[in-house]
């Protein structure tokens, strides 16, 4: 398949197409440091495609700089990623480079586009934080720059993810507005909303994903694919077993800091092959002694008596851990992610800027979640590498469709295509 990648993030969406070798013609993203992951994990597959991971390998292990693996898989200069906003001012300019990349790679069509505008003026808690703001937010329009490369490019497919509240935003005027703008674009829709849990990921992930065709008189009938389910027979303790213990503020990468070999869950999830050994990004971020002393407790009340741990009970038992005077607003802040489950809660871009809400289960360790380990969740392979810092990395992690999800997405697209 030939794809344009839109509003691409990390690449959490485009990871599952390049399991079906499929071929970009461009990755369009407006976040440096995620333009910047985009450019190694493109290099990644164009050296993995060439046996040359080595080179890769050299990059993990911080034997070469970026920039030397950007050269060796030339594109440190190709316009397969494009870091720039999608808007008036620059849609020409993105699309001129796209044509240049199909009459680079002698391609004459694009097959799919993929992508999804930014979520956060459609998430329900996005519209809580930023109230009355929401309305005039830009990012409510941003589909209209999707249509108009479905305009451009006349795709035969297209797939559209983005968060269940999208259906709600504005009362339903934003969907509406977008299924309309489709319509009239020539392309009939579906949707669903999944669930991550059902493809192989070991989180509570739920996302919409609308399925696009080209209308043709000839095909009187669309139906929505039918996504291969993975069944559910792992934990969420096996995305997380072989990682080295390690402790607030630490940093643990190199080869063979793996505590124990790879499990089954990770390699059926493609996050850990077999005799892979070089650990990256096993960062954690630093927590005050207070807030480690309510993470004790969080781990207590889950493990003990599978009880979340209530902030306004807290205040009542332990008032000398208590900094809020509002104890009855956003009582369930502190959340122990859940080992024992086959499914941990979702993994928000919130993660960022505050670690309360992924606690790790092991109270030895009194932490919340390293990179890593928000990346596994999300079903991030070991070799895939965030660029930029620590708050970047896990923004990037947050924002992402899960690759494992992604690939079975992808599976089914191309049997269609």
């Amino acid at each position: 398949m030939v794809i344009l990648d839109l509003f691409s993030g990390a690449g959490g969406l485009s990871e599952g197409f390049f399991r079906t070798n499929s071929t970009f013609v461009g990755h369009v993203e407006a976040d440096k440091n995620a333009a910047n992951t985009l450019r190694t994990r493109t290099a990644y597959w164009k050296l993995k495609n060439e046996d040359k991971l080595d080179i890769y390998n050299d990059y993990l292990l911080k034997n070469i700089s970026r920039e030397e693996l950007w050269n060796y898989a030339d594109v440190a200069n190709s316009n397969d990623v494009i870091n720039t906003f999608i808007g008036d001012d620059t849609f020409d300019d993105i699309t001129k480079k796209i044509k240049q990349n199909l009459k680079n790679k002698k391609i004459k069509n694009v097959d799919l586009i993929i992508g999804g505008p930014p979520c956060q003026a459609y998430s329900v808690v996005g519209r809580a934080r930023m109230k009355d703001a929401v309305t005039c937010d830009p990012r409510n329009f941003l589909y209209k720059y999707y249509i108009r490369f479905l305009e451009t490019f006349k795709p035969k497919m297209f797939i559209f993810e983005n968060v269940p509240g999208m259906m709600s935003a504005a009362n339903g005027k934003h969907f509406n507005d977008i299924k309309i703008a489709i319509e009239k674009a020539g392309y009939h829709m579906e949707l669903q909303e999944l669930s991550a849990s059902d493809y192989g990921v070991l989180q509570d992930r739920k996302r919409i994903i609308i399925v696009g065709w080209k209308k043709d008189k000839r095909q009187k009938y669309y139906s929505y694919p039918k996504f291969e389910t993975i069944e559910k027979k792992y934990l969420v303790q096996e995305a997380l077993d072989d990682l080295p213990k390690t402790k607030p503020d630490k940093m643990i990468e190199g080869k063979g800091k793996y505590r124990t070999k790879t499990n089954q869950y990770l390699i059926d999830s493609n996050i850990r092959e077999e005799g892979f050994d070089i650990l990256t990004q096993h960062e954690t971020r630093m927590h005050n002694e207070r807030d480690l002393e309510i993470y004790k407790e969080a781990i207590i009340a889950w493990t003990e008596n599978k009880k979340r741990l209530c902030y306004k009970e807290l205040a009542s038992r332990r008032p000398e851990l208590i900094t809020h005077k509002n104890i009855t607003s956003f009582t369930n802040r502190f959340n122990v992610v859940k080992s024992d489950m086959q499914a941990s809660h979702t993994v928000l871009a919130h993660i960022a800027m505050d670690g309360h809400y992924y606690i790790h289960p092991d109270i030895t360790q009194l932490r919340s979640l390293s990179v890593r380990e928000a990346a596994r969740l999300q079903s991030f392979p070991d070799n895939f590498y965030f660029e930029g810092p620590r708050s970047s990395q896990f923004r990037q992690i947050g924002n992402a469709v899960p690759p494992k999800m992604a690939e079975q997405i992808a599976k089914k697209i191309k049997e269609i295509i």
